[in-house]
């Protein structure tokens, strides 16, 4: 049995589950999520929370318990509380803004790098007040949608190896190379 799986799946107040034959629609504060179940996995409700199960235990029912619970879990969330992600920009000169709903990077290239968002998904751009460092954060309440944003927007200018310049995830570390050794320094 699938350790994932097993976990129930609490529903908050002012969410709505509707299971119509495989398809799951989940709607709440933030939004509508829906999700194609496969055939193996059915939803069962009790007291205010949803229990993912398996009508079998071949292989593919058994891959799959963990990963659905997981999935509409995320779903749950993300229409009761929704995500973030948040990405900064490190590197003097490299500056973000908003143009209606499209983000403008200007981050060392000739132009500047215009990026729509996905449906659903509002970006914004804030200053962090004790690091003063340019924030990009990245909302919506689809987990997949907002991280393959995220990845987007840093695919623009990822971290240089050397000296860190570029967009990064807030907290994510850098393991920086090491320069070209001078001649003549570091032998005696």
């Amino acid at each position: 049995m699938s350790r994932i799986g097993k976990q129930p799946i609490p529903i908050p107040n002012g969410v709505d589950i509707q299971v119509d034959g495989n398809t799951v629609r989940v709607k709440g504060p933030k939004g509508e999520l829906t999700h194609q179940l496969p055939e193996e996995i059915k939803l069962e409700r009790e007291n205010g929370t949803l229990y993912v199960k398996r009508k079998n235990d071949e292989r593919f029912a058994r891959s799959q318990h963990g990963l659905q619970r997981t999935l509409i879990a995320n779903m749950v969330k993300g229409v009761s509380e929704g995500f973030e992600k948040t990405l900064e920009i490190v590197g003097v000169g490299y500056r973000a803004q908003m143009e209606g709903s499209t983000l403008v990077l200007q981050v060392g290239y000739s132009h500047p790098v215009r990026v729509e968002p996905f449906p659903g998904i509002t970006l914004a751009v804030e200053q962090d007040p004790q690091t003063r460092a340019t924030l990009i954060k990245v909302r919506g309440t689809d987990k997949q949608l907002v991280g393959q944003q995220a990845a987007n927007i840093r695919a623009v200018r990822p971290p240089d190896p050397y000296k860190g310049k570029g967009l990064r995830y807030q907290g994510e570390t850098l393991r920086l190379k090491p320069g070209k050794q001078q001649a003549g320094k570091g032998k005696k």
